[in-house]
């Protein structure tokens, strides 16, 4: 489904973005695993990947440093001939009621979700106009579609995330360029692994159909995205919730 295709997925040593690159790769892709400060996990990924007889590499940046994502797309292109796909998956939390947020955190979690979304496509839209095609796929959550109490600066940043999906779908559809975004739910990470029982039980709550997403889940989604088979969407935010954002 994605043989021939090079992507670049941002927070790929872990989490949903290690999910997305093992399966790009099953499904013939090679990957470049973008990490921050994880490097003995990315390396972990790029380990497995090669396993599957794919190219792989694992290159350091902070998405939120715009001079660092250019450098890393351009020695990544130079390592690779091109690169097809964008997968902005990299994003951190800092939740607090806006009484109690302090204003680094909330510009923390708008520079590395939102700018670190707008510094990597910046970087890439030369390149992906130059070959008249290309997919970008951007991770917004069901936070940025819904709010969430406790989560300004994160809800905030993710619904930046689908206004700059659908802005950059209008600007890139005639060079057969697609950009869409999916909202992933309450998604079993590391990250959710440490919330308390009674936490987990109030979101599943919420949740039509009574359980949590996998990050398998958000991959193949992710995936489908990035193929030919999705070749005539663009501009949409594809919800994987379990029916959350009903």
């Amino acid at each position: 489904m994605l043989e021939g295709k090079v992507a670049l997925i941002t927070g790929a040593g872990r989490g949903i973005g290690r999910e997305i690159a093992l399966t790009f790769a099953g499904y013939g892709a090679d990957v470049i695993v973008n990490y921050n400060g994880s490097a003995q996990k990315a390396a972990e990924v790029v380990a497995e990947i090669e396993s599957m007889g794919r190219r792989a590499a694992a290159v350091q940046c902070s998405v939120e440093d715009y001079e660092a994502c250019g450098k890393m797309i351009s020695d990544m292109i130079a390592m690779f001939g091109h690169i097809d796909i964008l997968v902005n998956n990299a994003g951190i939390t800092k939740d607090n009621l806006m009484i109690k947020m302090p204003e680094a955190d909330f510009d923390a979690v708008i520079a590395t979700n939102l700018k670190g979304t707008f510094n990597t496509i910046k970087h890439m839209y030369r390149p992906f106009l130059k070959q008249r095609s290309g997919r970008i796929i951007n991770l917004s959550s069901v936070s940025g579609v819904l709010g969430n109490a406790g989560q300004a600066n994160y809800a905030a940043s993710k619904a930046g995330v689908i206004g700059l999906t659908k802005s950059m779908a209008k600007e890139l559809a005639s060079r057969n360029i697609t950009v869409n975004a999916l909202a992933p739910g309450y998604i079993e990470t590391d990250m959710t692994e440490a919330m308390s029982g009674a936490a987990k039980e109030a979101i599943l709550a919420q949740i039509p159909l009574k359980r949590a997403g996998s990050t398998k889940d958000i991959a193949e989604a992710a995936a489908f995205l990035a193929s030919d088979k999705a070749s005539y969407i663009t501009g949409q935010v594809i919800s994987v919730d379990g029916g959350m954002a009903i």
